[in-house]
């Protein structure tokens, strides 16, 4: 089941397989791959995005980079670092929403009409997945508000426990 609101949908799914324009990669700051979602899309891509990302000489947390999709469905794949979770005295709260917001930069840089984001520093960077998921959908719909060419912003959740937790912010705040 997803939820819908506006331009904003919520699905549990492999990130890899979903056919939008991009899909945010949670990568590390080499960008060379590593494990969770940032191995899933390294992997399905195949190696030339590794190549790719060499090109690209690593990425600051916080910030944002794309390269084709190669192999995937999506036509693009944008990576961004998210922060370390170190119980929120390290600006992660800031660097988090700057993810978010630069991830969209591109996306609509690179004119696509679709985007599908990963629960960004939830897994082993240890970031909430409550406190991640109200400034991911914060920032999303206020960037929404004034750019009209991401039609749909999807958040791809890996569990149905994310799922569950999305969904309920989201119908909280959205």
């Amino acid at each position: 089941m997803a939820f819908r609101h506006k331009r904003i949908e919520i699905v549990t799914a492999d990130i890899t397989t979903l056919d939008v324009g991009a899909i945010v990669n949670a990568a590390n700051e080499t960008l060379l791959g590593g494990g969770g979602v940032d191995g899933a899309i390294h992997k399905a891509a195949g190696p030339k995005l590794l190549e790719a990302c060499k090109e690209l000489g690593g990425c600051p947390t916080g910030q944002a980079k794309s390269t084709p999709g190669f192999n995937l469905k999506a036509s693009h794949v944008i990576h961004t670092v998210g922060p370390v979770w170190k119980g929120g005295k390290t600006n992660e709260d800031a660097l988090l929403a700057s993810c978010y917001l630069e991830s969209l930069k591109q996306a609509r840089k690179l004119e696509v009409e679709s985007v599908a984001f990963p629960a960004i520093s939830t897994g082993v960077y240890g970031f909430p997945i409550d406190r991640a998921t109200v400034t991911a959908l914060h920032v999303t719909n206020d960037f929404l508000k004034d750019n009209h060419t991401i039609r749909k912003v999807i958040f791809c959740c890996f569990s149905k426990s994310d799922h569950g937790i999305y969904e309920a912010i989201g119908s909280a705040i959205l």
